[in-house]
Order: structure tokens, then C-alpha cells, then sequence
């Protein structure tokens, strides 16, 4: 509702007499504290189920490539499916020498390429966590590190949920941003 009532131009000060003390105290200015997380606790929970998702596919993926190399280079067989092997049978799924089935799919390869694509996701998950979390860098180098030496994933995600669990049992105001 507007004040319809005419202001009395007599009735108002002079503005040459007014002084600074005459002004009311000036607003408190924003908050200058840094937020402990940057995200809500919902984003911050998204981030790591994520992450704990692509911490496991890339631990097994890992495991996988290592089983991979051993036959690879201790064995000198490879995993296909499909084809003919080079005696002439057909191959459903089977190690054989590499090069000596025609028609086939090489997954020792596929199992390669699919580990590399899972392991630039999983350092992006780690990377969103991250920088949710405000952790330092060592944390971001340990979560890297999970997805290329056996078993560390499970080991990175394992101690990294916890700490965020920790963390946001300690700092409530993960608040609504929005």
C-alpha cells in the first residue's frame, strides 16, 4: 500500500543541515566467511554416490586389464570372441595367440579401451567431489591414483565416503544455496 497523503515540503530538513549523525546505522555487509563445502548436502551426497559407482567399475575394469596383461605377456594369449581360429574351428570364447583368430573380437582390447573411457569418467567424478568437498589437492591426487593401481579404487572410495559422511555430520550448514 502507497501512502497517498501530500509530504509538507516545510516539514522536511533542510539538507545542508543534515549530518552524518542524523543517518540511521548503516546495514550489517554480507557475510565475507567462506562456505565450508561448495554445494548443498544433496549435491555433495549426488557427487559421491557417483563417484562410489564409477570407483567400483573402474576397480573391476582395472582388475580385468590386469588379468588381461598376465595373459598377454606371461602367456602370449589374448581373449577372443568369435571367429575362426587359425586351425579352422570356429571360437565362441577362448585365449588364443594374438593375430590367430579371423573374424573374431579381440576383447583383451576392448577391455583396454572400455578401462581408459571409465577411468577419464571416474577421474571427472572425482574431480565434481573434489571440488564440492574444498579438499586440498592431495586428496584429488589420491582419488586419481585410485583408477590405475589395483584395488586402490575400492580402498580411495571406502576412506573418501567416510570422510564425507564425517564432514557433513560436522558442518549442518550445508544449506540449501538455491
Amino acid at each position: 500500500m502507497q501512502n497517498t497523503e501530500p509530504v509538507d515540503p516545510d516539514a522536511l530538513p533542510d539538507p545542508e543541515d543534515i549530518t552524518e549523525d542524523d543517518l540511521p546505522p548503516a546495514p550489517p555487509r554480507p557475510g565475507r566467511s567462506r562456505r565450508r563445502f561448495g554445494g548443498t548436502e544433496s549435491q555433495i551426497r549426488s557427487a559421491k554416490r557417483f563417484f562410489t559407482v564409477c570407483a567400483y567399475i573402474t576397480g573391476v575394469m582395472l582388475l580385468l586389464l590386469v588379468a588381461e596383461m598376465v595373459f598377454k605377456y606371461g602367456m602370449g594369449t589374448e581373449l577372443f570372441a568369435g571367429g575362426t581360429t587359425a586351425e579352422g574351428e570356429p571360437n565362441t570364447l577362448s585365449l588364443q595367440p594374438e593375430k590367430s583368430v579371423v573374424g573374431g573380437v579381440n576383447l583383451s582390447i576392448a577391455v583396454l579401451i572400455a578401462h581408459g573411457w571409465m577411468y577419464v569418467v571416474y577421474l571427472l567424478a572425482g574431480f565434481r567431489l573434489w571440488t564440492l568437498m574444498r579438499w586440498d589437492a592431495v586428496k584429488l591426487f589420491v582419488m586419481a591414483g585410485g583408477g590405475v593401481v589395483p584395488f586402490l579404487s575400492f580402498v580411495v572410495e571406502k576412506r573418501l565416503g567416510r570422510q564425507v559422511e564425517k564432514e557433513l555430520a560436522e558442518h549442518p550448514e550445508a544449506a540449501r544455496r538455491y
